[in-house]
């Protein structure tokens, strides 16, 4: 009896034991799956980008850095902003520099962007970033920069209600959330992922708010982790240099 008392113990120790590394496995293999970027408002500069000063649309990370190296500034973190059209105008919101370029879009239809609830990723005259559901965004004129896409991945905390998980729906994946310190996490899958597991990194990481940016075309330009992609065709653009005591680039 004693003998085989020892017998089960020993196998619930290792049932549990392969539990956990199963768990730990899993958890590192999402982990390394996505390369992710912290920025903080108040040591640097994070703007959203979409024409040149020739009022061309900028499309690539390379044509970003180009633009603002001509104005003695160094990108040190860009990726893609959001949706757009075939003509490379915003899907939905767009403010720059406090201007309303494209409305905001309450419509239903197909598509990751009409996942609801969708949700507006923006910065107000103040530095502080927000990540909110459509529903609740106002425009109360002090809002400097807006993009708008979808579906949101946390809201409150909870990953969204239509993400699965296990699910086969995998895809490269970009999206934005706000850290409990304010602090801004950009994030990008480096290989195929599904809604769930790239919620839940943000969900990780302590974001009660995160956004879907785009999918299988998004590109991050991060040096500093040796991730460099400059190449695609984009709309919106989202930009970090390093604060300026003179003020923000127009």
């Amino acid at each position: 009896m004693k003998r085989k008392r020892n017998i089960i113990v020993l196998s619930l120790l290792i049932l549990l034991t392969a539990g956990l590394i199963s768990f730990t496995v899993s958890k590192d293999v999402v982990d390394d799956q996505i390369i992710s970027h912290t920025v903080d408002l108040n040591a640097q500069n994070l703007q959203l980008y979409w024409k040149d000063e020739h009022g061309e649309t900028l499309n690539s990370i390379q044509n970003l850095k180009s633009f603002l190296a001509r104005k003695n500034q160094t990108l040190i973190f860009a990726m893609n902003g959001g949706m757009y059209k075939q003509d490379y105008t915003p899907e939905g919101l767009f403010i720059l520099n406090k201007e309303t370029l494209s409305p905001l879009n309450t419509a239903t239809g197909y598509g990751n962007f009409y996942l609801k609830p969708n949700g507006v990723f923006y910065i107000t005259t103040d530095n502080i970033p927000v990540v909110c559901n459509t529903t609740d965004f106002k425009d109360n004129g002090e809002i400097k920069y807006a993009t708008q896409s979808g579906p949101m991945l946390i809201i409150d905390g909870a990953i969204h209600s239509a993400f699965k998980e296990g699910s086969s729906n995998l895809n490269i994946r970009n999206g934005v959330g706000i850290l409990p310190d304010n602090k801004v996490l950009f994030a990008m899958s480096k290989t195929e992922i599904n809604f769930y597991d790239f919620a839940r990194f943000f969900q990780k990481s302590g974001c009660k708010h995160a956004l879907y940016l785009d999918g299988f075309v998004s590109r991050m330009y991060l040096p500093e982790k040796n991730w460099i992609q400059t190449d695609g065709r984009f709309g919106v653009l989202i930009g970090v240099t390093e604060k300026k005591n003179k003020g923000e680039i127009k």
